[in-house]
């Protein structure tokens, strides 16, 4: 990513911006000058008058030398990379070109970074031929996501006395995203429902029967056989049937942002924990080919809605990755009393696997991400302990003590409902806890709600697993 601009390097304004541009250098001879002056006309000492008159003329001749001096420079600034994770670095180059005819004098280059991202960087060159260019760089940094703007890029003119200091500032501006730590995950398989949802036997197929082909224009080269007259009829042009369609799993992220269910803040605080998990498992799940859409207490998908119904993927998966990483870097705390705007967008349909990171629930939250469960397949539900997090990494471990009843409880009633609900404590890695999601006893129920018999979750995956795999009574790699 590059920006930057073209132009004279004094601003305008005239002389009266280039006197304001007078440094504590050029301010002490101007002001020294006058009082010589002041005290000659009172003494009557004409040779104290020369001098004062020489100290309060240096400092405006060259603020009037530098005025007019005109340079043409033309600067940039190329990110690499653009998007990085929190805590990782990326390099500034900052490029200054003379365009002009003249040789520059001293110029001193600064950039304009926000403060979580370092101190403002600053460079002095000394001489710049005609036609001749400068690279100098740099490296900024940030433990916090969000979205950074770079520049505008500063070009300071001096004098070679001292006197007088003035500034262009060029107009383009860059961002640097800083995007939540991606933790690599592990493969394991997680059973699906009998029935079939993303995670299971069935995949989300578009082709149907004989009264539901979806049809798309010919193509050169397609058989003619093929031909669906009663669409070429309908959209007027030649239609053939699509002769088959790819099936993917489906699989929503859902990350609870409300306010009142983290506490907290910094790049160590459950809510950054959270969001962490959330991307490092959306972009595990793309890569081993899911249709995946990330989801908040809010109501807001990503991506989508859209006509596909949101779900993006499969060769579309690293714009999709880039896209979710982007929405990551700066989703904040919602103001949001409960889960059921999440719940109206999950019981639309069926949503293959459901990997929800949850804060503090209580028992009437419990029981709503409870019925998420019955429009899903396989679900995992990460339960950040509030009470450990507030403690800190050296208190009990979640599901201990008297502190740790609340939280058994409403882990009790996520299970009961279908979840694989894991508790999440200070320290814990999430590469661990994917493992252990895969081992832990759930209840299995079906769309209806009803519930079953515990069953114990599939095998791990082994390290040739390609992708989701499909096969009778087996789960999904994950």
């Amino acid at each position: 990513m590059a920006g930057g601009g073209t132009g004279e390097a004094p601003e305008p304004g005239g002389l009266r911006a280039a006197f304001a541009g007078l440094t504590t250098r050029g301010r002490s001879f101007l002001a020294a000058g006058v009082a010589a002056a002041v005290c000659a006309y009172a003494l009557g000492q004409t040779d104290l008058l020369r001098v004062g008159l020489l100290l309060a003329a240096l400092p405006l001749v060259c603020a009037f030398v530098l005025h007019r001096t005109r340079y043409r420079v033309a600067g940039s600034r190329t990110l690499s990379p653009a998007r990085v994770p929190a805590a990782a670095e990326s390099r500034v180059l900052l490029r200054v070109e003379n365009v002009s005819r003249l040789p520059t004098g001293v110029l001193m280059l600064q950039d304009r970074v926000p403060y979580v991202l370092g101190p403002r960087p600053r460079f002095v060159l000394d001489r710049v031929e005609a036609g001749g260019r400068r690279e100098v760089s740099y490296r900024v940094r940030s433990d916090l996501r969000g979205r950074y703007p770079l520049g505008p890029l500063q070009l300071r003119l001096s004098d070679p006395f001292g006197m007088c200091e003035l500034t262009r500032s060029f107009s383009d501006q860059d961002t640097l995203t800083v995007v939540p730590r991606i933790e690599p995950l592990p493969p394991v398989r997680l059973t699906g429902e009998a029935s079939g949802y993303g995670d299971g036997r069935q995949r989300a197929l578009a082709l149907a029967g004989e009264d539901d082909v979806i049809p798309r224009g010919y193509r050169h080269g397609d058989d003619l056989r093929r031909v669906h007259w009663r669409s070429t009829a309908r959209y007027g042009e030649l239609m053939v049937r699509r002769e088959e369609q790819p099936q993917k799993a489906r699989c929503t992220v859902l990350l609870d942002t409300r306010r009142t269910a983290h506490q907290g803040s910094g790049p160590d605080s459950a809510f950054e924990w959270a969001v962490s998990g959330a991307a490092s498992t959306a972009v595990h799940l793309l890569e081993r080919g899911f249709s995946v859409r990330f989801l908040t207490d809010t109501g807001t998908s990503v991506p989508g809605p859209d006509g596909a119904g949101g779900w993006a993927g499969g060769t579309e998966s690293a714009e999709t990755a880039g896209l979710l990483l982007d929405t990551l870097a700066v989703v904040e705390h919602s103001a949001e009393p409960g889960l059921a705007r999440a719940y109206d967008v999950l019981r639309g349909g069926n949503e293959g696997l459901l990997v929800a990171f949850f804060g503090d629930l209580d028992e009437e939250q419990a029981a709503v991400a409870g019925r998420m469960r019955q429009r899903s397949g396989a679900a995992v539900a990460f339960v950040l302990d509030g009470d450990a997090w507030s403690r800190g990494a050296d208190g009990p471990r979640a599901g201990t003590g008297e502190a740790g009843r609340p939280l058994a409880e409403r882990l009790r009633m996520l299970r009961e409902a279908g979840w694989k609900a894991l508790p999440v404590s200070p320290g814990d890695a999430l590469t661990a806890l994917w493992r252990q999601a895969d081992q832990v006893a759930g209840v299995r129920q079906g769309p209806s709600g009803g519930g079953g018999p515990a069953t114990a979750y599939g095998p791990f995956a082994g390290p040739g697993s390609a992708g989701p795999v499909a096969a009778p009574g087996s789960g999904v790699t994950t």
